[in-house]
């Protein structure tokens, strides 16, 4: 896929909307929403590698309450042309169809390959990929899990919404102090996945979120891992003209 002249592909992750109150995560929704005003004129497609909320879970007829400016903006751009791509993430993976249908925005549930102007990406939030933190990936199973998920919707929306946030917000939004600076590439587990991924094909550019830190590491083989970080304290994203991959950061 060519990008059309003078367009840009935009990318960005994390921003935990909601936490650790609706009402304190109001003036990063309101800042984020100013970039997204500000990419509109040049952004061909928007990627949002996941945990956009700090929690979302979709009854048949309610959602989390709240997020009025980002899901307007949203369908803004979406009922502009702008294509926008959201990948999620492992706090808002409970998502069902109120995207598509709503929005009209394309939900992904794993990482994808896209190639845009002969250059690919491989594209995900990053939660599971990698070796170790076999914890975090029985888990996910069972969160992920269709049957679990008709379970939890028997529960009110009140109660289950409410539940969500509660044990969503109880988890810190970094994991910890060790989170805070790179590991090096020996334990960077999202390095040593994309490492394994070029021993069978070439990437140019994987891009992730999830683990908060805004990073650009030079793999093998001219390829490049990119980490977005995240609309918590760094207000970082990426972007694409169609020659190279820059890692921004955003004032309002």
């Amino acid at each position: 896929m060519d990008i059309p002249l003078n367009k840009k592909i935009y990318f960005s992750s994390d921003n935990h909307l909601g936490a650790p109150s609706l009402e304190e995560s109001h003036a990063r929704e309101k800042i984020f929403v100013s970039w997204l005003d500000s990419i509109k004129d040049d952004a061909d497609i928007i990627f949002l590698l996941g945990d956009l909320f700090d929690f979302w879970f979709e009854y048949k007829e309610s959602i989390p309450k709240g997020f009025t400016r980002v899901l307007g903006k949203l369908a803004n751009l979406s009922d502009s042309g702008i294509k926008i791509y959201f990948f999620v993430g492992n706090h808002d993976y409970w998502m069902n169809d109120y995207f598509e249908k709503e929005l009209k925005i394309k939900v992904f549930r794993s990482p994808e390959l896209f190639v845009f102007n002969k250059k690919s990406f491989y594209i995900g939030h990053g939660d599971g990929l990698g070796p170790g933190d076999y914890g975090y990936k029985r888990m996910k199973m069972i969160l992920s899990n269709s049957f679990f998920i008709k379970m939890y919707r028997l529960i009110h929306p009140d109660i289950g919404l409410w539940l969500g946030k509660y044990f969503s917000q109880k988890n810190k939004l970094l994991s910890g102090k060790e989170d805070l600076k790179f590991k090096g590439e020996d334990k960077e587990w999202l390095i040593q996945f994309c490492e394994k991924k070029l021993a069978k094909e070439h990437i140019d550019y994987f891009v992730f979120g999830h683990r908060h830190l805004p990073i650009v590491h030079q793999l093998k083989s001219k390829s490049k891992y990119i980490n977005l970080g995240d609309w918590i304290t760094h207000y970082t994203y990426g972007v694409f003209d169609g020659k190279t991959f820059n890692l921004r950061t955003y004032s309002a």
